[in-house]
């Protein structure tokens, strides 16, 4: 897989994560512990593709 395709679909990820913790806020009964998860499975989707996307001058 190339960097572009594999970056392309790490932002899918990232984007249907996003969706997923809006439709689990809607409901009322929401729990904060999953939500919480989803965050975190988010957040470290977004620092990989923030590495992958640093210029190679900055990877040692």
């Amino acid at each position: 897989m190339s960097l572009q395709n594999h970056l392309a679909e790490l932002e899918r990820r990232h984007e249907a994560l996003q969706r997923e913790i809006d439709q689990t806020k809607r409901h009322p009964s929401t729990d904060p512990v999953k939500v919480a998860e989803l965050k975190r499975k988010k957040l470290l989707l977004k620092d990989e593709i923030t590495k992958l996307k640093a210029p190679a001058a900055t990877v040692h």
